[in-house]
């Protein structure tokens, strides 16, 4: 089921993502030729799995904030390809365990790595793409941007495991909910932004305006991703629309839906997340529930703000079209649920 979210500031042009995208087309094109190098091995099945997901069709935003982020300070040299392709790996990876994890059926529109290969396969062929990534950041030779990129991969860890800790719960808060996705999402947004002017030999103000954008642009993506799991399509997502809600996962729209809710409608929310009984009639009626408390306005709402933050983290770096693409990005990802 989809529904149309009406954005205020939407009166204009539709975002997109197409500024950066031809900005960083060069440069794109030598990281896939380096990700289809670095993903190769005698042993058969890694190539096998790991192309599966590679060549699945996502924007590869991730590494395009790299070298965006390089570029605009004036780089000129062939790390940020490197680091690009090590953020694009460490991403694929994460998607290979999350969909272990999450026991999931569909990624992108195809069946999941695990659904073919099984979950000792991805688990693997994640644990491979994830030492790859760490031998190209070494061959960069910059202790700084090794230092952020290894940093997020335990952070990341450590949101995946708070998110079993807290998945089922519904007293779960919105607190919880927050440290789950600046975990899991923003730390790879804000590494992959930083290690731009790291390696083109940035200021400590600009590394920290980089990684402000990224963090909050992190969370903005998560936010409206969670928004669309109960209000858009499965071409939008990737994967079956209420597969959160299947799933047992606590996102934001649940949270609000589920306090604002009266006690019967609380304890339907006990039965269906922390019961199991998320059935197809359980989950239309879960989509009322999230309509009527404003679920998904307010996580809009709150997505909207973050991205604000984005925003301001960039004012105050020179004018050019690296930062105007960077800016309008953060309008495509809120845009999305439009």
């Amino acid at each position: 089921m989809g529904v149309v979210i009406p954005l205020e500031d939407n009166k204009n042009k539709q975002a997109s993502v197409k500024p950066l995208v031809d900005l960083t087309l060069s440069d794109m094109e030598r990281v896939n030729q380096l990700i289809l190098s670095k993903a190769g091995s005698d042993v058969q099945m890694i190539p096998e799995v790991a192309n599966h997901l590679i060549s699945s069709g996502g924007k590869r935003l991730r590494p395009m904030l790299t070298l965006a982020a390089a570029s605009m300070f004036g780089y000129e040299g062939d790390g940020h390809i490197k680091l690009a392709t090590s953020v694009e790996f460490m991403h694929t990876a994460t998607l290979l365990h999350d969909d272990v994890v999450d026991e999931s059926d569909l990624r992108r529109g195809k069946s999941t790595a695990r659904t073919i290969w099984g979950n000792q396969a991805s688990v693997l062929v994640g644990d491979f793409l994830l030492g790859q990534a760490f031998r190209m950041m070494v061959d960069v030779g910059s202790i700084d941007a090794l230092d952020v990129l290894s940093t997020a991969a335990s952070v990341i860890a450590e949101g995946e495991v708070l998110q079993l800790s807290v998945a089922k719960n519904m007293e779960t808060t919105e607190d919880d909910y927050l440290q789950v996705i600046r975990a899991k999402t923003a730390a790879l947004f804000a590494a992959a932004s930083e290690v731009g002017p790291i390696v083109a030999g940035g200021s400590k103000a600009d590394r920290n305006a980089l990684k402000s954008y990224g963090t909050n642009l992190g969370l903005a993506f998560q936010l409206v991703d969670d928004v669309l799991d109960y209000g858009g399509t499965s071409s939008d997502l990737g994967k079956n629309v209420g597969d959160d809600f299947r799933e047992g996962k606590i996102t934001l729209p649940v949270i609000l839906s589920y306090r604002r809710g009266t006690p019967q409608d609380r304890a339907f929310w006990r039965e269906a997340i922390e019961g199991g009984a998320s059935d197809a009639a359980n989950l239309e009626k879960a989509l009322g529930l999230i309509r009527r408390y404003g679920g998904l306005t307010d996580t809009i709402a709150r997505a909207k703000h973050y991205g604000t933050i984005a925003r301001d983290a960039l004012a105050p770096l020179p004018a050019s079209p690296w930062k105007s693409a960077l800016v309008e990005v953060i309008d495509f990802c809120i845009d999305r649920v439009s």
